[in-house]
C-alpha cells in the first residue's frame, strides 16, 4: 500500500506516518522509484499506535508495546510500566470527574442562586 492509502484508511495524516517511521514504530519498503510501500497490516498497526498515543504513552513505550504485540514476547518491565501508565490514567480520570462535578455545582448555583446570595445575577438582570 502507498502512504496516502494507509493514511486515508487509518484516518491519519501522511505526516503522522512519516513521524512513526522516524520513531521506528512503522516500517515501509521503498519502490524502485523511492515511494514508500507498506504491508497490508500497516493500517491496523497505525490504529494501534494511535490508541497507545491517545492513552498517553510516549513513543519509547509504544515501540516496546509494538515489539511485544508482534513478536509475542514481553520485554522485561513492560507490564509494570503499562500498569503504571494505567494507574496514571485512572488517577487523571478521577481528577477529571471531580472537576466535572465542581463545574456542575457552579452551573447549578449560577442558574439557581440561593436566596442569601444578594449579588447573584438573575436572567432578567442581564
Amino acid at each position: 500500500m502507498r502512504i496516502g492509502e494507509v493514511a486515508h484508511q487509518a484516518g491519519v495524516s501522511v505526516r503522522a506516518l512519516r513521524y512513526y517511521e522516524e520513531r521506528d514504530l512503522l516500517q515501509a519498503e521503498r519502490s524502485s522509484g523511492g515511494q514508500r510501500q507498506y504491508p497490508g497490516s500497516a493500517v491496523d498497526r497505525v490504529r494501534l499506535i494511535q490508541q497507545l498515543f491517545a492513552a498517553g504513552l510516549p513513543s519509547r513505550s509504544v515501540r516496546e508495546v509494538l515489539r511485544s504485540v508482534y513478536s509475542g514476547t514481553v520485554a522485561p518491565g513492560l507490564l509494570d510500566q503499562l500498569e503504571g501508565e494505567r494507574a496514571r490514567i485512572s488517577g487523571r480520570i478521577t481528577e477529571l470527574l471531580a472537576a466535572r462535578d465542581r463545574l456542575d455545582g457552579v452551573i447549578t448555583t449560577t442558574r439557581n442562586p440561593p436566596p442569601e446570595c444578594a449579588h447573584a445575577l438573575r436572567a432578567t438582570d442581564g
